[in-house]
């Protein structure tokens, strides 16, 4: 496997020496629909990095309710806060719709993370990426209607699948925007009322692209145009300062080290 056949976006950024730090122990698993890739409270044991498909991840309160935090495609990685040690996972992530991922161990990708600034630089993008996630989407979820939320996270499972039919139930949606079935099914209604929704069968949503992106709040549009500006940043210059940051904290370049 070649960092540029992987499929994923971030492995694709890797120059072939760095990949290789990964590749021994990176093996091609299938996304099983609603599969838990890992538990809150647990600890991270493999590192995952979507080619397709699209993972939830989300927050477990103590009265059993969940809402989810951010969405990761092929453009991203779950379980890479697995680098700041071995400390229990801090959200559960679960598979929406299945695809395929490149899988390591955390051990391995820990130690590639270690050697690596094009592996480090490459997960900062992805932090990036989640952080805006996590920031506009709290915002979002403070100041717009629960419909024009669900009709944002619909449009975020688009993006990563490319397909106007969604793999998502009710269930998953109710899940994913923290409030009840009987909630979801209203909004289902109210959106297939206005087209943005064609058909909801057992398991399936098929959706209009453009009549649900006028239902969405502005958040789709500007998460999505923030993380392609993080991605399209040109990462030469990083990884040049990376590794002259790793030289001067081993004394290569310390003018006291002479």
């Amino acid at each position: 496997m070649s960092s540029s056949g992987t499929g994923n976006r971030l492995l694709a950024t890797l120059p072939p020496a760095d990949f290789h730090l990964l590749a021994p122990e990176l093996e091609t698993v299938v996304l099983g629909q609603d599969a838990v890739l890992s538990q809150a409270g647990d600890r991270i044991e493999h590192v995952f990095f979507p080619h397709s498909g699209a993972i939830s991840l989300m927050a477990d309160m103590a009265d059993g309710r969940t809402v989810a935090t951010a969405m990761v495609g092929r453009e991203g990685a779950v379980g890479s806060l697995s680098v700041l040690g071995p400390s229990p996972s801090a959200i559960t992530a679960i598979v929406r719709a299945a695809g395929t991922a490149a899988r390591v161990p955390a051990s391995r990708f820990y130690a590639a993370f270690s050697r690596s600034p094009a592996i480090r630089h490459a997960i900062q993008i992805h932090i990036r990426a989640i952080l805006v996630q996590l920031q506009l989407g709290s915002a979002c979820n403070a100041l717009h209607p629960v419909e024009a939320r669900m009709a944002r996270w619909l449009l975020q499972v688009r993006d990563r699948i490319d397909d106007d039919v969604l793999p998502l139930t009710q269930q998953a949606l109710s899940q994913i925007l923290g409030v009840r079935r009987t909630t979801v099914t209203l909004l289902m209604r109210n959106l297939r009322a206005s087209g943005a929704i064609k058909s909801d069968r057992r398991g399936h949503i098929e959706i209009d692209p453009t009549r649900l992106a006028a239902a969405a709040c502005e958040c789709h549009d500007n998460i999505r145009l923030e993380v392609e500006d993080i991605f399209s940043a040109k990462p030469a210059r990083s990884y040049i300062m990376a590794a002259q940051d790793d030289r001067r904290m081993s004394g290569d370049e310390s003018g006291d080290a002479a």
